[in-house]
């Protein structure tokens, strides 16, 4: 698995609140629901989303925002626009004049807003839950983060959710997925990006070799003496340039790369802790636990209750 693939295969919207709103100016949306991750996009219209820390950006249509949690955000049409909804936890509305009991505008549930002839429209889907999305795909993205999208996926989402079938949770899902690892895949290769470091050092000719010895052969007892010999290069000099490119030592890298496999393993219901910890390197479901808990500061079997 490469670096590429092992940062962009966590994404598994589960049940993920996707929602249609149609909004006339003025407008503004206060947002605190501390979701780990939330997708947005614009079929029409524009719209400024602005972090209580950071740049304002404006949103054009088909533009894409990623807003990494639990900070706290307003989607606007104007920034000098006072808010009038609140968006709490577990996706709670309240307005002004207390909790918005009002009805979605279509009987599919999940449009939202000033009525049909909304001349913005908004598609918003939420990551409920942390293990939805790896640690490292969070820990890499900055706290907003906007790209120029593609018109067929957000088309795509935007006729899906505009239209309730039968099985249309799931598809949901998987299209926020797409449009989440299209966006993050665009970013990474821009040059610009201020891509994490452990990204760049992809094409490095020593590290390059070793990131993806790691990240395809996980389970393999590696130290940093075999990873030298295996890529023709001393000790002293991988352990210097992987920590100077990558920001930590190879072993360090290896640990979170494994327990970062493991917490994507272990949401397979059927997968035992034991058989995670062999595919991922650990000599037992008590050394990987140790692991894990030391790290994440739960147990697996904790994990995977939340999970």
């Amino acid at each position: 698995m490469d670096t590429l693939t092992g940062l962009l295969d966590g994404p598994r919207a589960r049940g993920a609140f996707l929602l249609r709103s149609l909004l006339e100016p003025p407008y503004a949306l206060r947002i605190e629901d501390e979701a780990p991750l939330t997708v947005m996009t614009l079929v029409r219209g524009s719209a400024w989303v602005l972090p209580d820390d950071g740049e304002p950006m404006l949103l054009h249509p088909y533009d894409v925002a990623l807003v990494r949690g639990p900070g706290h955000y307003t989607v606007a049409d104007d920034p000098g626009t006072p808010w009038q909804t609140l968006i709490g936890p577990g996706q709670t509305c309240t307005t002004l004049a207390g909790p918005d009991r009002t009805a979605t505008v279509d009987a599919g549930g999940r449009t939202w807003g000033d009525g049909p002839d909304g001349s913005t429209l908004l598609l918003t889907g939420t990551y409920q839950l942390r293990s939805e999305v790896s640690r490292r795909l969070l820990d890499a993205l900055p706290p907003l983060l906007v790209r120029p999208g593609a018109a067929g996926p957000v088309e795509l989402l935007a006729a899906e959710i505009s239209r309730p079938e039968p099985g249309q949770e799931l598809v949901l899902d998987r299209i926020l997925d797409l449009l989440l690892v299209a966006v993050v895949r665009g970013w990474l290769a821009a040059p610009e990006s201020g891509a994490p470091a452990w990204y760049q050092a992809r094409n490095d000719t020593v590290v390059g070799p070793v990131l993806r010895l790691l990240h395809e052969e996980p389970a393999e007892a590696w130290t940093v003496a075999t990873l030298a010999q295996r890529c023709g290069v001393s000790r002293s000099a991988l352990a210097r340039r992987f920590t100077e490119l990558v920001g930590e030592p190879p072993m360090s890298y290896l640990t979170t790369w494994r327990l970062t496999l493991a917490a994507d393993l272990l949401r397979e219901p059927e997968s035992t802790i034991g058989a995670v910890a062999r595919r991922v390197g650990y000599g037992s479901a008590f050394a990987l636990s140790a692991a894990f808990k030391r790290e994440r500061g739960m147990s697996p079997q904790e994990y995977r209750r939340l999970a």
